[in-house]
């Protein structure tokens, strides 16, 4: 276990808490999206604005996360944490007190800043801590948090702003997200090894690690994952509302079965991977991740029990591949430079999905009666990039 040597704090013990803070990042960055027609209709913005608000947070955080790159290994990895994890915190309460469609894009994007960077070193500390043979399965519990976001803190998020305001969902998120500061500052010790493995000269290491074809690979496979998600996932709760036909009442049953359902397939996900392979169980996912795509992305208005069907099977496929890919993707680098690698894999998904968002952006539309138009298209391009994936994963080489 790579944390100080005199840290009594187990890798059983430390998973749950990197998970919490996981818990409120994803749960941030989720409910923005389910907000969608309300935004739309109480900030008065198009489709595009709304696009361009989730690209805010997104871009900011690959454009920080870079940025941060080249120092990530030279600080204690729990210092880190705590200080953009802090940040974060200010982030989500700005979100939440912002009145205007600016204001929220500018708070999104300090979100942003600071958000991709705390996310990309829990990852490292996860990295760091669980050993090869259980990465996958140390990945799985951290992924939960994504189900435990969308089955508890979407749900909750809008209900929250269907009794209250829309504002109400992020202030929610920055007083859980204090508390959990808290108790990160109380307990996760001082993650320090890679720090007697380090190099002397951290631009000397970090244009060693620019030069890794491999660590690029690896980042390649995050961009399509990503991409292939994010095609259709900033649009979803639209086009299930103008064009599916659920009601906004009824939106947030979308999240809560998708989510509920992937709190137990995640685990077993990481579990799988481990013992059959990761690159056998992430084709499986894929496979299955395309055609549920293809259903959602060609029905036509649906009753709700088929729609719920839907989402927990979208959520167990489409998001359980990230289970396979971010456990390779973590073995890509040795450990002596994987914080660093592990911010430009932050910063490429951050981008990729941030830009993924712009280029729905221009080809969805609002209809009348506030139908999407076009959205088998961001259908058809999840499900290509999708299938180009499986081709990326292969050619990553394991440096562990």
């Amino acid at each position: 276990m790579a944390l100080s040597s005199a840290s009594p704090v187990s890798e059983r013990s430390l998973l749950p808490l990197l998970a919490a803070v996981q818990f409120t990042h994803i749960m941030d960055f989720m409910v923005v999206m389910p907000l969608g027609p309300q935004l739309m209709r109480e900030l008065d913005i198009s489709a595009a604005a709304f696009g361009h608000i989730i690209s805010a947070f997104a871009l900011t955080s690959g454009v920080v996360g870079l940025a941060m790159a080249p120092f990530a290994d030279r600080f204690d990895r729990r210092k880190l944490l705590l200080v953009c994890y802090a940040g974060f915190v200010l982030g989500s309460l700005a979100c939440g007190m912002s009145k205007t469609a600016e204001m929220l894009m500018v708070a999104r994007a300090l979100c942003g800043a600071f958000g991709g960077v705390s996310s990309a070193t829990l990852l490292t500390i996860v990295a760091d801590v669980v050993p090869p043979e259980r990465r996958a399965r140390g990945m799985g519990i951290i992924m939960t948090a994504f189900s435990a976001a969308a089955a508890l803190g979407v749900p909750l998020g809008l209900k929250l702003a269907q009794w209250w305001k829309w504002e109400a969902p992020f202030l929610v998120i920055a007083v859980l997200a204090a508390g959990v500061w808290v108790l990160l500052a109380k307990v996760l010790p001082p993650v320090r090894a890679h720090l007697d493995r380090s190099g002397a000269n951290p631009g000397r290491d970090f244009l060693v690690l620019l030069k890794d074809g491999n660590a690029w690979t690896g980042i390649g496979l995050m961009m399509a994952c990503v991409m292939g998600h994010f095609m259709i996932i900033p649009y979803l709760s639209p086009y299930l509302v103008g064009n599916v036909g659920v009601s906004e009442d009824h939106l947030f049953l979308v999240y809560l079965v998708g989510g509920v359902v992937t709190i137990f397939t995640g685990p077993f996900v990481g579990k799988m991977a481990d013992r059959h392979g990761r690159f056998r169980i992430f084709c499986v996912l894929v496979v299955f991740a395309c055609g549920i795509v293809f259903h959602i992305a060609n029905s036509g208005p649906l009753p709700l029990w088929h729609v719920l069907v839907n989402a927990a099977f979208f959520f167990v496929f489409a998001s359980g591949r990230f289970v396979p890919a971010q456990a390779t993707i973590s073995l890509a680098v040795p450990s002596e430079r994987r914080g660093a690698y592990m911010s430009l894999v932050s910063c490429s998904r951050d981008l990729a999905s941030g830009t993924t968002a712009a280029i729905g952006a221009m080809v969805v539309s609002k209809g009348a009666g506030g139908a999407l138009n076009h959205f088998d298209r961001l259908g058809w391009m999840a499900i290509a990039i999708s299938l180009c994936s499986l081709w990326v994963f292969r050619q990553v080489r394991m440096a562990e």
